[in-house]
This record gives C-alpha cells, sequence and structure tokens, in this order.
C-alpha cells in the first residue's frame, strides 16, 4: 500500500511515517516500478503500535526496544515488564511533583481571599523586597 494508505489507516501523516522510518521503527518499504513505497500490510499494526505505546508515555527509544520483544518469547515479557515497571516509577514521581506544585500553588491561590494585611505571597513579597535591595 502507498504512504498515503498507511497513513490514513493508522491515523497519522505522512511525515510521520518517514520520521518512524528515518527513526527505525519502520522498515524502509520497497518501491514500486512507479517509485512509490509499497507498504506491507503489516506496516498499519507497527504503526499503530507505536502511537498506543507513545500514548502510553513510552519513548521511541523505548518504542523501538518494545518492537523488538514484541516477537519474542517469556524472556521478552519479563523485560518489558520491566520496561513498563520502570515507566510506573517515572509516572508515580511525576505525579507526586505535580502533586506537590498544585498543592503549593492552592495555598497561594487562597491566600488572595485573606484581607490584605494577613496575605503573603512568597512571590510577590520576594519581588517587593528585591525591588527595595537594588537586587
Amino acid at each position: 500500500m502507498r504512504s498515503s494508505e498507511l497513513a490514513a489507516r493508522a491515523g497519522v501523516n505522512v511525515q510521520t511515517l518517514r520520521y518512524y522510518e528515518r527513526r527505525g521503527l519502520l522498515a524502509k518499504p520497497p518501491r514500486s516500478p512507479s517509485g512509490y513505497r509499497a507498504y506491507p500490510s503489516e506496516a498499519v499494526e507497527i504503526v499503530r503500535f507505536v502511537k498506543r505505546a507513545q500514548e502510553h508515555g513510552f519513548t521511541l527509544d523505548e518504542i523501538d526496544e518494545l518492537l523488538h520483544l514484541a516477537g519474542g518469547g517469556p524472556d521478552d515479557c519479563d523485560t518489558a515488564r520491566m520496561l513498563a515497571q520502570t515507566k510506573i516509577a517515572e509516572f508515580a514521581g511525576r505525579i507526586h511533583d505535580l502533586q506537590r506544585m498544585q498543592d503549593s500553588l492552592t495555598e497561594l491561590v487562597a491566600t488572595c481571599s485573606l484581607p490584605r494585611p494577613d496575605r503573603r505571597c512568597p512571590i510577590l513579597q520576594t519581588l517587593h523586597t528585591e525591588g527595595r535591595d537594588g537586587s
């Protein structure tokens, strides 16, 4: 199938296919006599695999490794599980950091409803203080 058909069936644009080829995620297809790329039908599943893996937070380098593991046996499943567990730990760290930032901002926003003398906005205080010091 041609690039445009593959892109449409996989839900990506043609430039994405070219990028995946350059990254080695998608094998470069043979060319038809007229010079068009002729992708095999399994290319649709490969591109969809890449997109689903991206939706789960995997980087293209990690996806490359997952693609190599996809055709293997139990050892490959163990490796894929380790990659997923690592990704889960990364997400947990990000969630923790985001929760901390959300809590901090929530606290700052809550001070806005206090009477002006009771407000303690560290950002505004820092800017105000730095302006007085001449720094």
